[in-house]
């Protein structure tokens, strides 16, 4: 059995379906009530509260573990019957640990639980840009801060297919992989092929650094706000290198964002 925590989200439920793919048995956690893929067991668990994974993690062979929960030392207690944990990190607990304590935290506890691990420090998400699906639905336009400035992005998907190779193969044990999409894009750029899937133009507007702070600051905690934007407007050379390591693990180069643009377009339209 191999337990996917966070199996309702952008990386979680790829992950849980590509599993199933596979001929895996699985564990899909949520902390609420929710459909998940047929074929997949549905655990109801909060990372707040490790105890209520037990009956997950029970008899589990590889956990899938977000960074979620104030105890990650507890939470791997629990767990300390699997064979195999598979951490969703953050690129910025390498990159930016002062600011991205909490991942950072979660990876020094994994790497110190005695369990064989892998860390996934995945940059940027190409799904961001479903913040942008109203305002493209309703006016054909996309803000952003910092519009020319390029990151690799990465889809999810490509995401939940390393960690199903990882959660599913040996010889990834005490290996931290960066991943990232195959090429830098910009905002401009990001909004744009979004326009060419949909066959209209979409307009790109760009935000100053402080009309974007505000948004972020009304659902991200003010550090995070500080660190995102600082990576979106001032990347490190680390932020801005283009990842071998998802075509290491799965043979074949990263999808573009294209490709997640074609692919989500019933958001956009």
């Amino acid at each position: 059995m191999i337990v996917v925590t966070g199996a309702t989200g952008n990386v979680g439920r790829e992950l849980v379906n590509t599993l199933l793919a596979a001929g895996e048995r699985v564990t899909a956690v949520s902390r609420n009530s929710a459909e998940v893929p047929d074929g997949a067991l549905h655990h109801r668990a909060d990372l707040n509260d490790p105890v209520s994974l037990r009956p997950a993690l029970d008899g589990a062979e590889a956990v899938f573990l977000l960074v979620a929960g104030d105890d990650p030392h507890a939470i791997l207690k629990e767990a300390a019957g699997v064979k195999r944990v598979v951490l969703l990190s953050s690129q910025g607990a390498g990159t930016r640990p002062e600011v991205y304590r909490h991942p950072a935290m979660f990876e020094q506890a994994v790497r110190e639980s005695g369990l064989d691990f892998t860390i996934l420090r995945p940059g940027g998400f190409d799904s961001n840009a479903f913040a942008w699906a109203e305002s493209i639905r309703t006016t054909r336009t996309a803000a952003a801060p910092f519009g020319d400035v390029g990151l690799p992005t990465i889809d999810p998907a490509d995401i939940a297919e390393v960690a199903a190779v990882v959660l599913r193969e040996s010889g990834h044990a005490g290996r931290t992989y960066e991943l990232t999409g195959p090429a830098l894009t910009t905002p401009r750029e990001r909004a744009a092929a979004i326009g060419e899937a949909l066959g209209e133009p979409v307009r790109f507007v760009e935000q100053t650094r402080e009309e974007a702070r505000a948004q972020m600051l009304q659902v991200m905690p003010e550090p995070v706000v500080e660190g995102t934007l600082a990576i979106l407007g001032e990347p490190t050379a680390a932020e801005l290198a283009v990842s071998p390591d998802v075509e290491l693990v799965l043979g074949r180069a990263p999808r573009t964002f294209a490709h997640w643009a074609a692919r989500n377009l019933p958001a956009f339209r």
